[in-house]
């Protein structure tokens, strides 16, 4: 490392990789040596821009440097094995999320990286965004009381998505896996992971037959935390306008957060408290870089948030809403690590309330 900073490549330009490349170059802990895209001409352009090496090759960018650290925004299909080749060079990785494609290939990555003493972590936003901070804090406080139910929904307004994301063994899942992992990440953060879990979900591709090999546009999800206390969420990447929330019902008060505002309502709906931010989404990739490269430079005084290992709980109830929209049955998350044949965390009920 010179000078306290991290040798660092970014694969995958596209919004997602500008973002991280913007964020790395606002802090004190980057040394951006390389970037690559398989656009050649964005990989140039970006190359030029930030004074580093451009590839078009992801493969050649990793075996050709010596890196502290590795930020993913690429698709997984195109760079899984250059990830892991990345690993066993002991890079440390922060990947854009969702992690993986499925539960097990997430398990491998994890193992992988442990077993190189390796940090890998996954890029949360929200987890840094002041208004899910101060949620954080309203829970820690025990409010609010009896949490009876948890309601999210989450559309990303038609926005354009490329064709690969289409395709389920490309992408792993549509608009669950992709658009709606921080959503769910966030729900499992703040009351644990369910019991069970039911799912609903469908393209909107207008041939039948077609449709079973799409990922899905819209989705339905119920989940059973306890007896008394329950969540749902709806989806879609079909419809708009683009928004997303989070409600969390209790006994004598409500909570609404979405990315900008936290809310605290009474059961009639009249507003106790509203707090609302400036964030935009370049202060939550800023946050959450920080914390990775802390993390790598002063382990001892900085815990890193949103481990690789951690986010297997989210990806063990997106699992469970796959698997129960194949089998039109409610499903259980715990069974997904051993349904891999591991058991890489323990991912029981821990409903906070």
């Amino acid at each position: 490392m010179s000078e306290n900073k991290l040798k660092t490549a970014v694969l995958g330009l596209e919004e997602g990789g500008q973002l991280l490349l913007k964020a790395a170059s606002q802090t004190d802990y980057f040394q951006i040596l390389a970037v690559a895209d398989k656009d050649s001409a964005l990989a140039k352009k970006t190359a030029t821009e930030y004074n580093c090496t451009a590839y078009d090759d992801y493969r050649q960018l990793v075996i050709q440097n010596q890196l502290d650290c590795l930020l993913v925004a690429a698709g997984i299909y195109s760079c899984d094995e250059h990830i892991k080749t990345a690993i066993k060079r002991k890079f440390n990785i922060l990947k854009l999320a969702p992690p993986a494609r499925e539960f097990e290939e997430a398990v491998e990555f994890v193992r992988l990286a442990e077993d190189e003493n390796i940090k890998f972590a996954i890029a949360n936003p929200a987890r840094f965004a002041k208004s899910y901070l101060a949620l954080s804090r309203f829970l820690q406080q025990g409010q609010p009381e009896q949490t009876s139910m948890i309601s999210a929904f989450c559309s990303i307004g038609g926005e354009h998505t490329g064709a690969w994301q289409n395709d389920p063994k490309l992408a792993g899942g549509g608009v669950l896996l992709r658009n709606c992992y921080q959503i769910i990440d966030q729900i499992v953060c703040s009351f644990g992971v369910p019991e069970q879990v039911f799912s609903l979900n469908t393209s909107t591709a207008g041939d039948k037959q077609q449709r079973h090999y799409l990922t899905e546009d819209i989705a339905i999800v119920t989940m059973k935390f306890t007896d008394t206390s329950f969540g749902s969420l709806i989806a879609g990447r079909a419809f708009g306008p683009k928004q997303q929330f989070l409600k969390i019902y209790g006994k004598e008060k409500i909570l609404t957060v979405t990315d900008t505002q936290f809310t605290v309502s009474n059961t009639l709906g009249k507003v106790i408290e509203d707090l609302q931010y400036d964030d935009d989404r370049l202060c939550g990739y800023t946050a959450l870089l920080e914390n990775f490269a802390l993390s790598i430079l002063q382990p001892d005084k900085n815990k890193l948030c949103s481990s690789a290992r951690e986010n297997l709980k989210a990806m063990a109830v997106i699992e469970s809403a796959y698997l129960s929209a194949r089998t039109g049955m409610p499903e259980l998350p715990r069974k997904i690590p051993q349904m891999a044949q591991a058991e890489p965390v323990n991912i029981r009920q821990e409903n906070k309330q």
